[in-house]
């Protein structure tokens, strides 16, 4: 915690705040990134057998 405190007096709150929030949003990007190339495969499910090419 004391990094933290010591990160904070040197590059200002708003930096801080900005850091954390890259850091939280990282893991639900790469969980949409997962999602989003899982959909072709998703699709292809839902879609009737004649339908498909």
């Amino acid at each position: 915690m004391d990094q933290w405190i010591a990160m904070a007096k040197d590059v200002g709150f708003p930096i801080m705040v900005t850091l954390y929030l890259l850091y939280r949003i990282e893991g639900k990007l790469d969980e949409l990134n997962r999602s989003i190339r899982q959909l072709p495969n998703a699709i292809v499910q839902t879609l009737p057998k004649d339908k498909v090419s």
